[in-house]
C-alpha cells in the first residue's frame, strides 16, 4: 500500500489555482461565501441518494449529501445570494468518476429562474478556461437523438423495448417504474451519446415532472437542468420549489417510494420545512461537481488524479 497522494503535487497546485478563480468569480458577482455543517440530524429522502451515517454520543447523525438544506435555511434567514465549496458524502459507487467524499460547488441566486443560472454557469466555465459555449437541448430532444424515443409520451412497455434494443433488458425488474427505466437509459445511453456527439458542454433541460426533485413544475416538465461534458454529469440545477406544503408532499412521496423499493426509512427534514414555511425567497440553485470539472479542465481521466487522497489512498 502506497503512502503517496492519489494526485500529483503539480496537479494539486493547478487545482488550487482553479479554486481561487472560482472564489474570484463569485466575489465579483457579489455572492456571500458560506460554510454549513457536514453532519446533521436529518438525511435525505431521495431514493437515488444514500447518506453515510455518523454517530455522536450514541445518537445517529448523517453526513450530508449536499449543503442544500442548510443553505436554504440561510436563504430563509435573509442571507441573500450565497455560494459554498462544500465537502459532501454519499454511500454510492466508487470508481473513475465517483468517490464517497467529494467537493461540491453549490450556489443560489434570488429572483431568477434556472435559465439565468445556465448562463451564469457558462460564464463561470469560460472564466476558468477556454471553454466553448454550451449546447442546449431539452430532455425530450436528448432522448430522441440518442434513443429515438419520446420520453414524455412513451409508456413503460415502449421504454422497455428501447432498453432491449440497447441490451439493457435484464438490468431492471419488469415491474420497475417508468422513471427507473428512463434513469437507466439516461446513464447508459444518453450520457455516452452526448459525450461522443458534442465537444462542448451540453445542458439538458425540461426533465419530466415526475423527476422534479426540489424544482418547480409546469405541465409535463420540471424547471431543472443537468450539465454534461465529455459524457460526464457535472451539474444539477433547479428553479427552486418554495412552497413548504408541496415540499412536504414530495418528501412523503419519496418515503412511500422508499417503502415500495425496500429501502431504509428516512425522516424528512423538519427544519428545512420550518424554514420554508417561514419564507424561502424565490430563487434558483445549482450544484456542480468540482472534482469532475477540474479533471476535465486539466485533461485527466479520473477524479482521483486531481484529489489529494482518493478513497483508494486512505
Amino acid at each position: 500500500m502506497s503512502w503517496n497522494p492519489s494526485g500529483s503535487i503539480e496537479l494539486l497546485q493547478k487545482r488550487a489555482r482553479i479554486i481561487t478563480e472560482i472564489r474570484h468569480f463569485f466575489e465579483r458577482e457579489a455572492y456571500l461565501e458560506v460554510d454549513t455543517p457536514y453532519m446533521a440530524q436529518y438525511g435525505v429522502t431521495d431514493v437515488h441518494l444514500t447518506n453515510i451515517k455518523a454517530c455522536f454520543r450514541g445518537k445517529p447523525y448523517y453526513l450530508q449529501t449536499s449543503p442544500e438544506y442548510h443553505m436554504k435555511r440561510l436563504l430563509a434567514a435573509g442571507s441573500g445570494p450565497i455560494y459554498q465549496l462544500a465537502r459532501v458524502f454519499r454511500d454510492d459507487e466508487c470508481g473513475r468518476w465517483h468517490n464517497p467524499e467529494f467537493s461540491l460547488l453549490e450556489w443560489y441566486q434570488l429572483d431568477v429562474d434556472h435559465w439565468y443560472l445556465i448562463d451564469e454557469m457558462e460564464q463561470l466555465f469560460q472564466h476558468l478556461s477556454d471553454v466553448p459555449c454550451f449546447k442546449r437541448m431539452s430532455y425530450q430532444e436528448a432522448f430522441e437523438k440518442a434513443c429515438h424515443l419520446n420520453p414524455l409520451e412513451a409508456d413503460l412497455q415502449e421504454i422497455q423495448k428501447v432498453c432491449e434494443r440497447f441490451d439493457l433488458a435484464n438490468v431492471l425488474a419488469s415491474d420497475e417504474s417508468k422513471d427507473q427505466h428512463l434513469h437507466l437509459l439516461m446513464a447508459m445511453v444518453v450520457e455516452p451519446y452526448l459525450g461522443k456527439k458534442y465537444f462542448e458542454p451540453v445542458v439538458v433541460y425540461d426533465f419530466p415532472a415526475s423527476q422534479a426533485c426540489l424544482a418547480k413544475v409546469q405541465g409535463q416538465v420540471a424547471h431543472r437542468f443537468e450539465v454534461y461534458w465529455q459524457g460526464v454529469e457535472l451539474a444539477n440545477g433547479f428553479h427552486e420549489l418554495t412552497d413548504a406544503s408541496l415540499q412536504r408532499l414530495r418528501f412523503e412521496e419519496d418515503l412511500q417510494l422508499r417503502r415500495q423499493m425496500g429501502l431504509p426509512a428516512m425522516e424528512m427534514d423538519h427544519l428545512l420545512l420550518a424554514a420554508m414555511q417561514h419564507g424561502l425567497p424565490e430563487c434558483s440553485g445549482v450544484a456542480l461537481g468540482i472534482d469532475r470539472l477540474i479533471s476535465i479542465l486539466l485533461k485527466q481521466d479520473s477524479i482521483a488524479k486531481v484529489m489529494s487522497f482518493a478513497f483508494s489512498h486512505l
